[in-house]
C-alpha cells in the first residue's frame, strides 16, 4: 500500500499563494488516481481537485476553478496543488488521497469514498 505525507501548508494573506505537496512512499504513484480534499472547522470534508494516473485528465470544484491547479510528478512520486488568489474561506486542513487503479489511466474521481489511502493533512490558514 501507499503512504502519503502532505506538506507546504501555512499562514498566508488573502490574495497570496501556496503550493502543497504530497509525497508518496511504499508504492509508485503512477498506480493511483489522486485527489485533494479539504475540511474546514465545523464542516464536512469536501472535494477540491483530482488528477488521473497519466495526468491527461483533471477536474476541479467550482469554488477553486481558475485559482487552484493540480499536478503530479510520477518520477518524483509527488502530487502538487498550486493555490493562488487565496481567500479566507480557503482556510482548512488539506488532504491528499490515492485511489488504486489497474486500468483507466484517464479517469478522475471527485467522491471521497472512492479513495483508498489518505494523508494526515496540512493546515492552510488565509488571513483577511
Amino acid at each position: 500500500q501507499v503512504q502519503l505525507v502532505e506538506s507546504g501548508g501555512g499562514l498566508v494573506q488573502a490574495g497570496g499563494s501556496l503550493r502543497l505537496s504530497c509525497a508518496a512512499s511504499g508504492r509508485t504513484l503512477s498506480s493511483y488516481a489522486m485527489g485533494w480534499f479539504r475540511q474546514a472547522p465545523g464542516k464536512e470534508r469536501e472535494f477540491v481537485a483530482t488528477i488521473s494516473r497519466s495526468s491527461v485528465s483533471t477536474y476541479y470544484a467550482d469554488i477553486v476553478k481558475g485559482r487552484f491547479s493540480i499536478s503530479r510528478d510520477n518520477a518524483k512520486n509527488t502530487l502538487y496543488l498550486q493555490m493562488t488568489s487565496l481567500k479566507p474561506e480557503d482556510t482548512a486542513v488539506y488532504y491528499c488521497a490515492a485511489k488504486a487503479l489497474t486500468y483507466n489511466t484517464g479517469s478522475v474521481f471527485y467522491d471521497q469514498h472512492e479513495y483508498n489511502y489518505w494523508g494526515q493533512g496540512t493546515q492552510v490558514t488565509v488571513s483577511s
